[in-house]
């Protein structure tokens, strides 16, 4: 199926409410909700927040860029770097957004099951849902170099830019310390 510019404003416009609905209803459903900060210390949330926002603004100027700024021909042009294909780019942007956007709709519902329902599989199931946002970060990665590499458009650089914030977040500050960092025992 051949995606198009359409097809991926009204999926992300679907999903980036579905996602701020479920942290909503996830965090109003924890009797203590401090436990999704796991093992993150107090005194570097407000750090941790201030990269939310930073990781936030990285997804909005690559989905803007992707998806209102560049020509559709330009963005449908996009491949991967070790691609030289001229057709495609929504689809790869699907992947990419799908990657990041359905898992992270999963999120807190996995790990709010995981702190009420400690089973030897939940801690796979949250940090796969993390690896797998990641990897959605990284391919955003890898197809933002090359639109800017081979100067896709104005401000080709952006993108790139804007995965690198997004990634903060993401790989970081999600994947890697708070996966760390969360106590997994189930005397939690």
């Amino acid at each position: 199926m051949e995606l198009t510019r359409l097809n991926l404003r009204i999926l992300t416009m679907i999903l980036g409410p579905i996602i701020l609905a479920t942290y909503a209803y996830g965090v109003s459903k924890m009797s203590n909700p401090e436990k999704l900060w796991g093992g993150i210390p107090e005194s570097w949330r407000k750090f941790n927040v201030t990269c939310m926002f930073i990781s936030a603004a990285g997804f909005l100027i690559m989905w803007w860029m992707f998806l209102f700024q560049w020509e559709t021909q330009a963005v449908e042009a996009l491949s991967w770097p070790w691609q030289s294909d001229s057709k495609g780019g929504y689809n790869r942007l699907f992947l990419c957004f799908s990657l990041v956007m359905i898992p992270s709709a999963m999120w807190i519902e996995m790990t709010r099951f995981h702190i009420s329902h400690p089973k030897k599989w939940t801690p796979f199931a949250t940090i796969g849902i993390l690896i797998l946002v990641s990897i959605g970060n990284i391919l955003f990665m890898l197809i933002s170099w090359e639109a800017w590499q081979t100067k896709i458009g104005d401000l080709a650089w952006l993108p790139f830019i804007g995965s690198l914030m997004f990634s903060i977040q993401v790989i970081f500050n999600d994947a890697i310390w708070w996966s760390i960092a969360f106590p997994w025992s189930s005397d939690e």
